[in-house]
């Protein structure tokens, strides 16, 4: 088959001038294939055209610059007609290196008050629209400027941020310089004097549009007296004398269409404006409290007028102006758009009407008042994903924007609205998104992927984002040189990597490496698309497949650069999150071993265990939760000062979240495996805290913080620290009372190392008074402690099941008492062989307590399918351990509990010993 593409032509009419139209030709006319491979340098001079007018200004004076052809191609009119600079740094320089393109330059954006200062250096007199947001700090001296170089201006917009360096001298000088002004939309002015609006009045006889949002205060008489103006909004602004409006504006005889939503607006001067102006037609009054709260609003005439807000069917009232019945219902504006509709008047109402709505909606979205859930639901979402087809391409932004904000309820917490996610997917809205992010202009792709992150949040709309096939275009757009576009596209893939069933697909579209190579892009001045990026890699590093593509493609150096490096908190958050999860995967892949083997990796979490954040600690701590074990991780953490970082951490955050709780507590059981890292914890002051960290309300602080001070209690003299310190009473209370079953048993074995016996032999000695005191101390402190492990281990009795499996030692028997007592968690401790055999000497002990604890313990490590029942019964195969659990098991003194537990061991040994030989 013949491929087809289709492709703009160029066309010069009779003033010289450049067209482009469409032409439908077959790939092999142009003779470009040479076996299968695209010739590039042989394109046509219309092709070449159309792929520029497809990318950026730098890209395409990049291009252009790789040889004299397209050189001379890359200057073409057409090309350089308007421009979009908000996308990357533009300053002085270059701007110098554009200009010669520029010299028919006719609209342009820009963003931010070094690209304003810039823009006089493109030399573009003929400018006839100037478009700039983030201007905050642009100042009075530099909008002059650019209006004196630009006499032609036609078109002036400044916002939707405060413009709060610009004042009324400003606008005057706009109406001296600017004598075609035909719109001047300004954000945020502090005081527009009416000396300035005069000037425009006197001077700008053109001027239709007047836009002053969100100012503080503008002249309403001065207003009054610009006779040209059709189309005004004062939208958000505040200290507006409404009487002397109501007896002023309605005289202008061209006004057809009044903005005054999110005003205090009354009822009386919206009923005066209608029915006094001649040629008022539409009057928009959304989010007016005032308004909205008047009990009369029911019954108010509008004169045949249109009256758009929130408590009115928008969708019924623009209908009204259409005197075709085709032109009803929520698609009045896509007929509108598509009808061959030659009314002049009609068409400049409709175009300003997209572009106040997306503006008011968008503004409404992000102070997110209350009471809206019906409006928003029932109209706006429909309204935004109109406005988003609009022809006005920041109209489409806006509303692109306002979908991605108006769902959101809760910032921090990262929580939207359902109700709303799903009113924009019940319309179409996920499709539409998807459309734009495939746009070739970079302001709506990155206001697209904004808007399919956010919705995104929802389970539900993320499964119809990946069923439309988003991951693929999210994926591409990471990749792009666009940083606002990479950064809301690693939005997207980190709000969708959520998911479990999306995971497989983000690393099938090449989400994975794309993410990883933004780290390395933006690695330095990119603090939002570095967090977006690495907690999208840290969701997807949970995953065990995709973390070890996450490590092939260069995630583990990526990540721990970000550690080392970036002093931002959310990325420092993220990537320990990302190194942890990492990390996690021990039993399956090497990524645990790799992490801790990356230069710096281990210094660098250690480091942020110090961070003010609270965040920035848990997840450091977390990771070197996980990194700990490893055993190589494990020394280095401790030599990298890991264990005097840890103790501060946990003494530091004993009202902290209980997050952090946990995985402070939780790196340091996982150090506290190596005796020489336990006996360092004790000495370092660890013991105290994490006796208080028992003592917490959560059942997850709980399980760290026993099976920390387990680890402890097998060094008598952290033994000893820890009753010292009060600690009895801490894990007595655990022992009996926690809901976790795992921090209950640990607490058990930890009181069970405590007291059998050791810590009498290693005890200091002391005075005769002394001594007696403590030991009468430690003779309360230990029936204090037995008496409760035999209450524990009680609870895992079955006096029926017992005494059967005492008379019969029948397999179903033994089976039954050992399902009540297993602890299924219990199956992923790993004990060293001084462990192993402690409990052994433990059925040895005098008190029949221990002995029921000590069988109990050995149990639970050997039941058959526990992670690592196999490394403890290799452990008990020598050493006698055999010989004592048969003794235990028989001994007329033994509890029966310590016989039927002991049965139970030499079972699960034999079974053991029975898989590893077959």
């Amino acid at each position: 088959m013949t491929r087809r593409l289709r492709r703009k032509v160029v066309k010069k009419g009779k003033d010289d001038t450049v067209t482009l139209s469409y032409l439908e030709i077959e790939v092999d006319e142009l003779g470009l294939e040479r076996n299968g491979i695209v010739d590039w340098t042989n394109l046509p001079d219309d092709t070449v055209i159309q792929l520029f007018s497809c990318l950026n200004y730098r890209d395409r004076a990049s291009l252009s610059s790789t040889c004299k052809t397209w050189r001379f191609l890359g200057g073409s009119r057409c090309l350089w007609s308007s421009l979009d600079l908000r996308a990357h740094k533009f300053d002085a320089a270059t701007a110098n290196s554009i200009a010669s393109w520029c010299v028919n330059l006719q609209k342009l954006r820009f963003r931010g008050a070094e690209s304003a200062d810039a823009i006089i250096n493109l030399q573009a007199k003929n400018l006839h629209e100037i478009s700039g947001d983030y201007c905050r700090k642009i100042t009075d001296a530099t909008l002059s400027m650019i209006v004196a170089r630009h006499e032609a201006l036609e078109s002036l917009q400044l916002g939707p941020d405060f413009c709060e360096r610009i004042t009324g001298d400003a606008i005057k000088a706009t109406a001296l310089c600017c004598p075609k002004l035909k719109k001047l939309r300004l954000s945020g002015i502090k005081d527009v004097y009416a000396d300035a609006i005069n000037a425009l009045a006197k001077h700008c006889p053109n001027l239709v549009d007047i836009g002053f949002l969100d100012c503080l205060n503008v002249d309403e008489a001065a207003l009054g007296n610009v006779l040209s103006v059709r189309f005004l909004t004062v939208a958000g602004t505040s200290n507006i004398k409404w009487d002397l409006v109501s007896h002023l504006w309605h005289k202008l005889p061209k006004l057809i269409g009044l903005d005054v939503s999110r005003t205090d607006i009354s009822l009386d001067v919206i009923s005066r404006l209608l029915s006094s102006s001649q040629s008022m037609k539409v009057l928009c009054a959304l989010n007016c409290t005032v308004l909205e709260q008047d009990p009369s609003i029911s019954t108010t005439k509008t004169n045949g007028k249109l009256l758009l807000a929130l408590f009115s069917d928008i969708f019924r009232e623009l209908s009204s102006l259409f005197a075709e019945t085709s032109n009803k219902g929520k698609n009045v504006f896509l007929n509108w758009r598509c009808s061959k509709n030659n009314d002049k008047n009609l068409n400049e109402i409709m175009t300003w009407l997209e572009w106040i709505l997306s503006h008011t909606l968008l503004r409404i979205a992000e102070s997110n008042p209350q009471g809206l859930d019906d409006f928003w639901i029932k109209q706006g979402a429909t309204l935004l994903l109109s406005l988003m087809q609009s022809s006005q391409e920041d109209v489409q932004e806006r509303a692109a924007t306002g979908l991605a904000t108006f769902v959101v309820i809760d910032d921090e917490n990262a929580s939207i609205d359902r109700g709303r996610a799903e009113a924009v997917m019940r319309d179409g809205g996920i499709r539409l998104l998807l459309n734009l992010a495939k746009s070739w202009r970079e302001g709506l792709q990155s206001e697209a992927a904004k808007a399919l992150a956010n919705l995104s949040v929802n389970a539900n709309v993320a499964k119809a984002v990946a069923e439309e096939g988003g991951i693929n275009i999210l994926a591409g757009l990471a990749r792009s040189m666009n940083k606002m576009v990479a950064e809301e596209a690693a939005g997207g893939l980190w709000n969708l990597s959520v998911g479990e069933e999306h995971k497989a697909a983000i690393a099938e579209a090449g989400g994975v490496k794309a993410l990883v190579d933004l780290i390395f892009k933006w690695s330095s001045g990119g603090d939002g698309v570095l967090e977006r990026a690495a907690g999208a890699l840290a969701n997807l590093a949970a995953d065990d497949k995709c973390s070890i593509e996450v490590a092939v493609a260069g995630g583990v150096h990526a990540l721990v650069m970000l550690a080392r490096n970036c002093k931002f908190e959310g990325v420092q958050e993220q990537a320990a999150r990302a190194l942890a999860n990492l990390a996690s995967h021990g039993d399956s892949n090497s990524n645990n071993a790799a992490v801790g083997q990356e230069a710096g990796a281990l210094e660098a979490l250690v480091q942020l265990t110090r961070s003010p954040h609270e965040g920035v600690r848990q997840e450091a701590a977390g990771a070197l939760w996980n990194l700990s074990f490893d055993d190589r991780n494990r020394e280095a953490i401790a030599a990298a000062a890991g264990v005097e970082a840890l103790v501060t951490l946990a003494q530091s955050c004993s009202n902290a979240s209980p997050g952090l709780q946990e995985r402070a507590a939780g790196a340091l059981w996982g150090l506290s495996v190596s005796e020489a890292n336990s006996i360092a914890i004790g000495r370092e002051g660890g013991v105290a805290p994490l006796i208080a960290l028992a003592r917490s309300d959560a059942e997850d602080v709980h399980e760290t913080a026993a099976g920390a001070l387990w680890n402890l209690a097998f060094n008598h003299s952290n033994a000893l620290r820890i009753v010292e310190e009060g600690g009895v009473p801490a894990l007595v209370h655990l022992c009996s009372s926690s809901l976790s079953k795992m921090a209950r048993f640990m607490a058990a074995l930890a009181l069970a190392y405590m007291f059998d016996g050791r810590i009498d032999k290693f005890a200091p000695m002391s005075s005769s008074s002394e001594s007696t005191s403590k030991s009468v101390s430690l003779d309360g402190a230990r029936r204090m402690a037995l008496k409760h492990i035999e209450a524990f281990i009680r609870t895992f009795s079955n006096p029926q099941a017992f005494a059967t499996a005492a008379a019969s030692s029948a397999p179903a028997a033994l089976a039954q008492v050992t399902e009540k007592a297993r602890i299924q968690e219990a199956g992923h401790l790993r004990c060293s062989g001084a462990e192993i055999g402690r409990f052994i000497s433990m059925l040895q002990n005098s008190s029949s307590i221990l002995k029921a604890c000590a069988a109990f313990a050995l149990l639970q490590f050997t039941i058959p399918g526990g992670r690592h029942a196999v490394h403890h019964a290799s452990l008990m195969q020598g050493g006698g351990a055999a010989r004592v659990l048969r003794a235990a098991a028989a001994a007329a003194t033994s509890p029966i509990e310590a016989k039927i537990f002991a049965r139970i061991v030499l079972r699960n040994l034999e079974h053991h010993q029975v898989e590893t030989s077959i």
